[in-house]
This record gives structure tokens, sequence and C-alpha cells, in this order.
């Protein structure tokens, strides 16, 4: 890696995490659908699991990329995170959140994981790397929560709002693994800023 390179967040509260730990960082909307920042890029965010076992809080460093049907989008050496698991991660169209659904990704794709970037960094040809924190689980699936992110990257706290009045249980532990996942992402992100130089 090198200093170049700039960490793509989605959502702004990446995009606060990557910059708060000295890395240097773009936020680029939900799917990427903001300009993307000039230069190479990383994915860089919260990921749901697609496979049992993956906890919120882990973190991966992709080696591959497929889109739904599983056909590669990208591929390359993992980067060089502490602790991140190397893996294939899945670019998805849309939030997948339903069990069985994100099950059968798995098995047509061979992915651990999926985000909505990833596959748009991609096809820009300026993707150099994916580091993703698990923030959600197919034993865990994130409930209306799921639709809090607004196109730009930030949040609608009335679904917020909404969703820890209708599904409290499932709400608070969404956020208690996204919590977990932001810690990680941040530990990630200063260990970027340090070898960098920011």
């Amino acid at each position: 890696m090198d200093a170049a390179l700039t960490l793509a967040c989605a959502l702004e509260l990446e995009e606060k995490v990557a910059r708060r730990a000295g890395a240097r960082a773009a936020r680029v909307g939900l799917g990427a659908k903001l300009p993307l920042p000039d230069g190479r890029l990383v994915s860089f965010g919260l990921a749901g699991g697609l496979v049992p076992g993956l906890r919120p809080g882990t973190l991966l460093t992709a080696e591959r990329l497929v889109d739904e049907s599983g056909r590669t989008l990208w591929e390359g050496a993992p980067l060089e995170v502490d602790g991140a698991r190397p893996a294939v991660m899945c670019a998805a169209q849309g939030v997948a959140d339903d069990p069985a659904e994100r099950r059968a990704l798995a098995e047509r794709t061979g992915a651990v994981a999926v985000d909505m970037e990833s596959g748009v960094l991609a096809s820009s040809g300026r993707l150099v790397g994916i580091v993703r924190a698990i923030s959600d689980t197919p034993e865990q699936p994130v409930g209306g929560l799921a639709s809090a992110a607004t196109l730009d990257g930030g949040t609608n706290w009335r679904v917020v709002t909404r969703s820890f009045a209708t599904e409290p249980v499932r709400s608070t532990r969404t956020a208690l693994g996204a919590r977990r996942a932001f810690a990680a992402l941040g530990r990630a992100a200063a260990a970027f800023a340090e070898r960098n130089g920011g």
C-alpha cells in the first residue's frame, strides 16, 4: 500500500472512522453513487456476512471479488491488514438481509461476505484492494435498520427511531455488531495511516 491510496467509504460514519484514525478517506455513497475520488482506491467499510461463523468485527481483506452470479470482477493480492482474513467478497446490487438469501448467495458465488460498493469501484479500474469488517451475519440479520442509510451515505434517523421502536432487540443487536465492526475498521485505518503517512 502507498500514500496515494484513498479509502473509499460508502457511509459518512465509515469515512469519519477512517479520517479520525488519520487515514486518507472519501465518501462514495451507498452503492458508490457519488463521484469517485481520483487515484487508486481501497473499498473500505462494513460488510454483511454470508456464511455462519463470521462474527461482527471480523476483518476481511479480499483476494477476489465476484458478482451475484459468481463471475470474477476483480482479483489481486490481499492487502496486508493485521488480523484480517483473506476472503472472496460478493458485490451486490442491494442489501441482502434474509438468511436464506444470504445462504443462496454464498452457495452460488463462493463468497463469505457482501457489500454494495466494491463492484462499482472495481469497474473504475482503480481498485487495489478491499478491506471490510463484518457488521451483521445470517444468524443476526439487520432488519429495519437495513434501510437506514441514505444514498449519499448519511443516516435516515426516522428509520433508526422506527426500527428501535418496532424491533428493539434486533436493532440493539445490529447496533452492537456495527459498533464492533467500526472498532475493527478504526484499528485497520490507524495501521493504514501509520504505514502510509495518512
